[in-house]
C-alpha cells in the first residue's frame, strides 16, 4: 500500500470528489475496470473524496457517465504538478533549490558544543583545550576525529575518568565523569585549632585534645580560636603544638524576610490567541505572517524550533512561533490571615536550605509588618549547633 501510494506521488494523482446516488455503484465499476482509489472518505450521503492516479481519473470518466455521477478535482499533489509549478516560477524553484542546498550544507558544521557532568573543572577549560586541538563552532564536523579528540581530552584532564564525544545534529556532545576525590582533611600529625566557622553564643566545649580558651555563655565570632592546639609548658622551652580535637556547640540565629502585595493586579486569559511565525536565520528573520496583534492586554509566548528538527536545537534556520494570549487585568486582594500563614511557611523553607541536619531547633520567632500595600513576615530560628572548624597552625618560619 505504502509503495503505491509513493509511486503514485511520483506519478502524480489528484484528490476528486464525486456526488451523486449512485456512488456504491460507481466504485464497483472502478474496481472492475482495475482503477485504483485510495483514502475514499464518505463528505455526505451523496458526496465522497478519494484519490486517484492522472492515468485514472482519465479513465473515470466514462464510469462518471455511464452511472450518472459528478466528479471533479479538488486538489492536484505529486511530482509532475511540483515541477510544473516550479517551470511556471523559475526563480522561485531556482531559489528553493539554493536554500535546501544551502541547509544541508550548513549542517555540515559544529554549531554549539554543550559539556556536561564537570564540576571543578570549567567548561572555559574544556573550551580552550578544544580551540588548541581546531575544534571549535564552525568546524567541519567530518574533519573531527572523534576517538582521537575523547583520548586528547582524557590525556590533558587527568582529574577525568571518563569522557565520551559524539555529534547530535550541529551540535557537538563532550560528557565527562571526573574522579572522586575524598574531601581534604587534616592530617592527624599536622598541628591545629579549632576556630568558630560562624557568630555564635558558646553552649558547651568538650576538648577532646588541645586546650578550650572559651566559656559557656561567651559571644564568639567568626575565625576566632574555641580549641588551640598550641599548649604552653612553663618547663619546656618551647610550646608543644597538637592536633586539636573536639565539639564547640553554640546558639546561633538564622532568619529570612518575605514580602508579599496585599492587594495585587492578575493577568487572567480569556482564551483568545493569536499565532505569528517566522523563519530566522541569524539576525535575519523572514515573516510569514501579518504581526498586527489584535489584543490590547497580552502574554507573549516564543516558541524556537530547528527547521529541520533530526538536526537539533542549535540548526541555524529556526522556526519561530510567537504566541499571544490575550488577557484581562483583574485586581485581587488576599486575606491577611492566609498571606500571614502562606509567607512564614515560604520563608522557614528558606531557612531550611541552610541549616546542617545535626542542628536542634530551640526556638522560632515570627514578626509580621504590614507597610502601605505590603505584608513583610520576617521568621527568626534559635539553633544549637557544632561551629567548630579546623584550622592549620603554620610556624613563623613557614
Amino acid at each position: 500500500m505504502l509503495a503505491i501510494k509513493i509511486w503514485n506521488y511520483f506519478r502524480g494523482y489528484v484528490i476528486i470528489r464525486v456526488e451523486g446516488l449512485t456512488l456504491e455503484k460507481f466504485l464497483n465499476l472502478a474496481t472492475n475496470k482495475d482503477i485504483y482509489l485510495w483514502d475514499i472518505e464518505r463528505i455526505e450521503y451523496t458526496v465522497i473524496e478519494a484519490k486517484v492516479s492522472i492515468k485514472g481519473f482519465k479513465s473515470l470518466r466514462k464510469i462518471v457517465r455511464k452511472v450518472g455521477c459528478r466528479a471533479y478535482i479538488v486538489e492536484k499533489r505529486g511530482f509532475p504538478f511540483l515541477l510544473e509549478k516550479l517551470r511556471k516560477r523559475k526563480m522561485l524553484g531556482f531559489g528553493f533549490i539554493i536554500f535546501i542546498g544551502l541547509i544541508f550544507f550548513l549542517t555540515s558544521f559544529i554549531w554549539n558544543i554543550e559539556i556536561s557532568g564537570n564540576e571543578k573543572i570549567k567548561d572555559e577549560e574544556i573550551i580552550n583545550f578544544l580551540e588548541e586541538m581546531d575544534v571549535g563552532k564552525g568546524r567541519f564536523k567530518h574533519k573531527v576525529d572523534l576517538d582521537k579528540l575523547r583520548s586528547n581530552i582524557l590525556g590533558n584532564f587527568q582529574r577525568l575518568s571518563f569522557a565520551s564525544v559524539e555529534f547530535k545534529g550541529t551540535k557537538l556532545l563532550i560528557e565527562v565523569k571526573e574522579q572522586d576525590l575524598p574531601p581534604k582533611e587534616i592530617d592527624k600529625d599536622t598541628p591545629c585549632n579549632i576556630v568558630a566557622k560562624k557568630k555564635g553564643v558558646i553552649e558547651k566545649v568538650i576538648a577532646k585534645n588541645g586546650k578550650r580558651i572559651v566559656s559557656e555563655g561567651e559571644v564568639v565570632k567568626k575565625g576566632q580560636i574555641l580549641i588551640t592546639g598550641v599548649i604552653e609548658d612553663e618547663l619546656l622551652e618551647n610550646n608543644i603544638l597538637v592536633h586539636s580535637e573536639g565539639e564547640a556547640l553554640a546558639r546561633t540565629r538564622y532568619s529570612h524576610k518575605k514580602e508579599e502585595l496585599i492587594e495585587k493586579t492578575i493577568k487572567e486569559e480569556t482564551g483568545n490567541i493569536y499565532t505569528i511565525k517566522e523563519i530566522k536565520f541569524g539576525k535575519k528573520v523572514i515573516k510569514l505572517s501579518k504581526t498586527d496583534i489584535p489584543f490590547k492586554e497580552y502574554i507573549e509566548e516564543v516558541d524556537e524550533e530547528p527547521f529541520i528538527e533530526k538536526f537539533g536545537d542549535d540548526f541555524p534556520v529556526k522556526v519561530v512561533t510567537h504566541k499571544y494570549i490575550e488577557v484581562e487585568k483583574k485586581k485581587i486582594k488576599h486575606n491577611v490571615d492566609s498571606l500571614k500563614k502562606s509567607t512564614q511557611v515560604l520563608a522557614i523553607q528558606e531557612i531550611n536550605k541552610k541549616l546542617r541536619k545535626d542542628a536542634k531547633i530551640i526556638s522560632k520567632d515570627v514578626k509580621y509588618l504590614e507597610e502601605e500595600n505590603k505584608l513583610i513576615t520576617e521568621v527568626i530560628i534559635e539553633v544549637i549547633e557544632d561551629i567548630g572548624e579546623k584550622q592549620i597552625i603554620y610556624n613563623k618560619e613557614d
